[in-house]
């Protein structure tokens, strides 16, 4: 059958809101913390809390479909069928129906509503061991609807099992997995050679404990089939772009690349990273958490992959500006009806990628400029040596260092420069890079946790001073341009200060004027700094600002200036702002991505 997205989405909830369930939406793509995990990995990961025993406010039957997130195999994407974004469709019992009701519903919805051959489905339950029984009662049950017998087949734990890993106390069961072929059309297909998993059925039945199981009282149900597969085998195809999902988002950069994607190779490679990178870039954006672009984090998972997308834009020799239009073609025409929060964020999600494609693009140029030094330096010290010395096996490996300048100057990812690295038959010393980063690390640690006394190379009087108005530009920053704006660090001598702030653009002069005014005004108000010890909660409590969160102990110095400036700070500070003189900053200028610098001085 021929089935597109919208259409198997509603047929999916439809079926099963026929059932009793109740559509309870999809949430946020972002992990509450409960499981341990940044992102929703799977359907049913949200719902752990009520797996778990607590009512759902919305009953015992549900099924919704959910969005999900993996970048474990980033890599792979740019093949037939991998994603970074994709969906599952998911029904759960929450200590209502079990094994008969729920083989019934499968085997029903898998062949009356989406058509597939049942002589040609096949299904995989628990063999058993010495904890937990062979899981006779679901195959019966399958072979009684009409799955041939030969084709249940009854596999090991590590294949037909579900539990939480290292817990005790928690449900846990077998799971029946439901296989069709990858080519329907094939006439006598062999498991498991010429089969793919479509979904399964988890059966929560026993409840795990330090020794083995004992069977729950309340009984669950957890099923997941997977959305983008299904509407791949739906409409016959074997590349999983070639969906509706994606067909006018292809179009769209066969447009502007003059390039065909079925022509294959390198381009069509492209075009699939630009694809599926940009839906979870409008995803990620738009969820109801709304992640941005940034150096920690699941932000910073979104960088990668937006930057990703943007350098094979480069490839396909089109601008990153292609990206907004692709964007526009998931909210307006894809999503629209399932994800209605991304048409209201439309305009704001737009924006973000287009400053994210700005920013990174100015960077890739002088950045790919330093990673063809460093490829063409390895390549003349190779040649050298090979002339000298002809048992020479010529250097595969870009260093360290390198990676860590093109990562902290350029902004390059290191995920970004192995890829450069593979594409030029070159590796890169990741134990390198992680020690350059580490003692890049130790230095920030040493500068910023007062060992420095905040920055200071020297305690002299002048040097205080400096400290001190530290303090109030970076008030007057968050007064200026955001209360988002912290500092990432700082360096003072007896002649100068300079103060790195995150912020993704250039200061315009009017905000450099402002801020200078403002921090000129509290000098002039001649306001007493006052230092105070008290408990990192009480401190907290009172706003006090940490610039440096995860260096405080049980007890904090703190420095208040009016209510105009209170950080946690280990000093030294002049007594009031009057003696400080006139700030003037010299330079604002980018120290590394999504971090501004200002050279200031005191007169």
């Amino acid at each position: 059958m021929k089935i597109t997205a919208k259409e198997l989405r509603q047929k999916w909830l439809d079926f099963y809101k026929s059932k009793g369930h109740v559509d309870i939406g999809a949430v946020s793509l972002i992990g509450d913390g409960t499981t341990g995990v940044m992102f929703n990995v799977a359907g049913m990961q949200p719902l752990m809390p009520y797996l778990l025993g607590k009512p759902h406010p919305a009953g015992k039957r549900l099924c919704n479909v959910q969005g999900c997130m993996r970048t474990v195999d980033i890599d792979s994407v740019g093949d037939p069928s991998h994603f970074t974004f994709f969906e599952m469709m998911g029904n759960w019992s929450l200590g209502d129906y079990f094994k008969k009701e729920k083989t019934a519903w499968t085997f029903e919805i898998l062949t009356d509503v989406f058509g597939l051959d049942k002589d040609k489905l096949c299904t995989t339950v628990f063999e058993g061991n010495d904890s937990a029984p062979r899981d006779d009662e679901t195959a019966q049950l399958l072979i009684s609807l009409g799955i041939k017998p030969e084709h249940v087949f009854y596999l090991p734990k590590e294949d037909n099992w579900w539990e939480l890993e290292g817990t005790v106390g928690t449900p846990c069961g077998p799971d029946n997995e439901w296989f069709y072929p990858l080519d329907a059309d094939k006439e006598n297909p062999v498991f498991p050679d010429d089969y793919v998993e479509i979904g399964n059925d988890v059966y929560m039945q026993y409840k795990k404990l330090e020794q083995g199981y004992t069977p729950l009282e309340n009984k669950n149900v957890d099923t997941g089939f997977g959305f983008d597969r299904m509407l791949l085998f739906l409409n016959g195809l074997h590349d999983a772009y070639k969906t509706d999902l994606f067909t006018e988002v292809i179009a769209e950069l066969e447009r502007a690349s003059g390039k065909k994607y079925d022509d294959g190779g390198d381009a069509q490679r492209a075009m699939r990273i630009i694809t599926d990178h940009t839906r979870t870039t409008v995803m990620l954006i738009g969820d109801k958490t709304g992640v941005l672009p940034s150096n920690t984090g699941a932000g910073y998972i979104l960088r990668r992959i937006m930057r990703r997308a943007i350098r094979y834009c480069r490839q396909l020799d089109i601008s990153s500006d292609v990206l907004q239009n692709v964007a526009k073609i998931y909210i307006e025409k894809v999503y629209d009806e399932a994800y209605p929060l991304l048409i209201e964020k439309e305009e704001y999600i737009l924006d973000e990628i287009k400053k994210e494609s700005d920013r990174f693009e100015t960077m890739l140029v002088t950045g790919m400029k330093e990673f063809e030094k460093c490829v063409t330096g390895l390549a003349r010290k190779n040649e050298f040596m090979a002339k000298s010395n002809s048992s020479y096996v010529p250097e595969t490996v870009i260093g360290g260092k390198a990676a860590f300048r093109l990562y902290d100057t350029y902004g390059f990812p290191l995920e970004l420069t192995e890829e450069l690295a593979a594409e030029k038959g070159l590796t890169v010393d990741k134990v390198g890079f992680d020690e350059a980063f580490k003692e890049h690390q130790e230095k920030s640690r040493v500068l910023n946790k007062g060992e420095a006394k905040g920055g200071l190379e020297s305690h002299s009087e002048m040097a205080v001073k400096y400290h001190t108005a530290t303090h109030l530009l970076n008030a007057a920053l968050k007064a200026v341009l955001s209360p988002d704006c912290n500092q990432k660090g700082s360096n003072i001598t007896d002649e100068r200060m300079r103060f790195d702030f995150n912020f993704e653009r250039a200061m315009t002069p009017e905000e450099i004027k402002a801020v200078e005014d403002l921090v000129n005004q509290k000098i002039k108000e001649d306001i007493p700094v006052v230092y105070k010890e008290m408990t990192l909660e009480e401190a907290r409590a009172e706003h006090f600002v940490g610039v440096f969160d995860s260096k405080y102990g049980e007890v904090v110095k703190t420095y208040s200036i009016g209510e105009f400036s209170k950080e946690m700070c280990g000093g030294p500070h002049v007594e009031r702002t009057g003696v400080l003189g006139h700030f003037k900053i010299q330079k604002e200028q980018s120290s590394s991505a999504g971090v501004r610098r200002i050279k200031a001085i005191l007169e």
